[in-house]
């Protein structure tokens, strides 16, 4: 994924014409116009693979949907605030205490169930600091179908 990477074509003849008829724009370019898109759209990174002498490139859909949340179990606060995390990129218990009019017990308890799916993460030291982002998302073959 450098986008300094060096690129070797695996068959010359078919990246030969598709350089002529205009379905690549240059060699070369194209793992870095995937990541690009992916992070344009908030899409989780794809995953790349050398297989069996070819190469596959796996797309994953964003699990951090409203649907897919309340398959989790995740209450309305929590849904709520996994889509703050999306749009804003950063929540912390004050601020979810404040936003959802809920006592700080209660602000803990749901981002430690969060943090526990493996939905957030703890970014930072001492009360103070603490604030929760989200997981890069891990999924199975089943998540994926």
């Amino acid at each position: 994924m450098d986008p300094t990477h060096n690129s070797i074509p695996r068959n010359r003849l078919l990246a030969m014409l598709f350089y002529d008829v205009e379905l690549i724009e240059n060699y070369g370019s194209g793992i870095q116009r995937i990541l690009e898109e992916c992070k344009r759209l908030n899409f989780p990174m794809p995953e790349f693979k050398e297989v069996e002498g070819g190469f596959q490139v796996i797309f994953y859909k964003n699990i951090y949907s409203e649907e897919n949340l309340i398959k989790m179990g995740l209450n309305e606060r929590q849904i709520k605030a996994v889509m703050h995390i999306k749009e804003i990129g950063k929540l912390n218990n004050r601020e979810y205490q404040k936003k959802f009019g809920v006592a700080k017990a209660t602000a803990t308890r749901d981002l430690t169930t969060l943090v526990e799916k493996k939905i957030l993460y703890i970014v930072g030291k001492g009360k103070r600091d603490i604030y929760y982002l989200l997981s890069e998302p891990k999924m199975s073959q089943k998540d994926i179908e």
